[in-house]
């Protein structure tokens, strides 16, 4: 199965995700997505499957927290779109993708032993 983690590569629950898939021998590829903006259609289906825009973005970050408070509450899916095209790091991090459609986000031993059926 293939797996696609996003996230930026300073972030320490990205390394430690990325870590964790190394120990147990799961093929992986990492996009930063802040040097590889993921297109809206990608976006909305994160959006999506997260169980909605406010799922997907990460509220206590210091970037959310310092954006005008105009920004904070989008009214449209464009709005969204818009915000996380220009602060992608307002995603909560690591999105994690496998080939067979199903996407995850941040990380947790348990969760990824159960994710991926491993050190059980």
């Amino acid at each position: 199965m293939a797996t696609t983690v996003y996230g930026l590569k300073n972030c320490d629950t990205c390394k430690k995700a990325l870590k964790w898939l190394d120990r147990f021998g799961i093929a992986h590829a990492f996009v930063d997505y802040r040097d590889n903006r993921q297109p809206p259609e990608t976006l909305v289906a994160w959006a999506a499957k997260a169980g909605g825009w406010d799922a997907l973005v990460n509220k206590s970050s210091t970037t959310w927290r310092q954006l005008p408070e105009t920004r904070k509450s989008p009214g449209s899916e464009a709005e969204w779109k818009l915000l996380l095209k220009e602060y992608p790091q307002l995603i909560r991090r690591p999105v994690v993708v496998t080939d067979d459609g199903e996407m995850t986000q941040g990380f947790s031993d348990n969760g990824f032993k159960k994710r991926f059926g491993v050190g059980k």
